[in-house]
């Protein structure tokens, strides 16, 4: 029996993905349940299993668009087999897309057409830098002499350039951003936070809080505490543009952006203003383990109401965000940096860091985001008391 393959509906709003990475070949014998391959969807990236035992034939290709529901592959299941799993390769580091690069030199003669190979070898040129034209990449006597002029006659030149397909989650990112600098009035609003006051809690508590928790304690917790109190207080923060309308929430998704194999993803962290410091530490790590091993799900990444971004961790001092949307409003963290500050008429050094909000002004005034940021510095600069109820071992689940 011939069993047709479909790709299945990743999420609700998802029409096509991209065959990212087939991991076995025609002609293999697959197990039931096998990952045969993975699927870029504009979100996130899937695996794709065998729905049946038998020998695949694939009927696409690595980096084919395909429509949700189109057969990509065939599964003889009448015919018994040993599996034979194709390698992955090694992952790249994060923010890095996976590249191919075609690396040419001399001692590839098989790619050379006899012409071009005699050239070759009379003039001493070296073919790095390259393309051939030819069928299967074949590199003709004339691909040699145009490559030749056109690099001024380098010869043995090392130079190369690589060329790679953008992955169809990169690609969305992209046409995101383009649209939210092209159909929102956004505005960004700075502000700066003397951490002193959170420093001294996690060097105090943060051995007792992982012992106890098995998490520890970060900024992020303290800052999405602050978002959500500081939402509550200004509702058209949490608030989206529909149409002709506004739409406000009455509850706190913060979305969280993080560095996966496959670029930024923002992982939502659901109904945050019922979480505790522990509840937000436990959850940023789940998440963001999720979207380091490419096992996030779109749903998982689907309808936050306000999103946080922390570029210090890569030393950004300061920047702009882009807004996540549809939402209409993002705080961007940045990197810690002891600065002279005045306190009390005096000059001291306190470890500040930079805030900035960047926010839809067809629907937040200035007014405020001002105050927005103004109850964010406040929270987090007396966070004993504000976030933690002047009990902080029991705001840290400690006591």
């Amino acid at each position: 029996m011939i069993l047709k393959m479909q790709i299945p509906s990743p999420g609700e709003s998802i029409s096509e993905v991209e065959i990212a990475q087939w991991l076995v070949s025609s002609g293999d014998y697959v197990e039931k349940d096998q990952i045969i391959a993975e699927i870029d969807s504009d979100k996130a990236t899937l695996e794709l299993p065998a729905e049946q035992a038998g020998v695949i034939t694939l009927m696409s290709e690595e980096g084919d668009v395909v429509q949700v529901g189109q057969v990509v592959c065939h599964i003889d299941t009448s015919v018994e087999g040993t599996p034979k799993i194709k390698p992955v390769e090694n992952s790249k580091p994060l923010n890095e897309e996976i590249k191919e690069e075609k690396q040419i030199d001399n001692s590839k003669s098989d790619i050379l057409s006899p012409a071009a190979k005699k050239l070759v070898a009379e003039k001493n040129i070296s073919i790095d830098q390259i393309i051939g034209s030819g069928k299967s990449g074949r590199i003709t006597k004339q691909d040699i002499l145009t490559g030749k002029a056109a690099m001024g006659n380098v010869v043995n030149s090392k130079r190369s350039e690589k060329r790679s397909k953008l992955s169809m989650l990169r690609r969305k990112v992209a046409e995101r951003l383009v649209s939210v600098k092209n159909q929102t009035a956004m505005l960004t609003t700075f502000n700066e936070v003397d951490m002193s006051a959170i420093f001294e809690l996690r060097k105090k508590y943060k051995e007792t809080f992982k012992n106890k928790h098995g998490v520890s304690l970060g900024f992020m917790s303290f800052f999405t505490l602050a978002c959500v109190r500081a939402l509550k207080e200004f509702p058209a923060v949490n608030s989206m543009i529909d149409g002709s309308e506004m739409i406000s929430y009455d509850y706190y998704d913060i979305s969280i952006a993080v560095s996966g194999p496959k670029g930024l993803m923002v992982p939502v962290i659901r109904s945050a203003e019922e979480l505790t410091f522990k509840g937000v530490e436990v959850e940023v790590k789940r998440l963001a383990e999720r979207a380091r091993d490419g096992k996030i799900t779109v749903d998982e990444m689907t309808g936050g109401t306000f999103t946080i971004s922390n570029g210090g961790v890569f030393g950004s001092m300061l920047s702009t965000p882009i807004i996540n949307p549809p939402q209409s409003a993002i705080l961007g963290m940045h990197n810690i940096v002891e600065r002279p500050v005045a306190v009390n008429g005096k000059v001291e050094i306190r470890p500040v860091m930079f805030l900035a909000l960047s926010y839809d002004h067809r629907i937040i005034d200035g007014k405020e985001s001002v105050g927005f940021l103004v109850h964010v510095k406040e929270a987090l600069e007396n966070p004993s008391e504000i976030l933690m109820g002047n009990n902080i071992k029991k705001a840290l689940e400690i006591s």
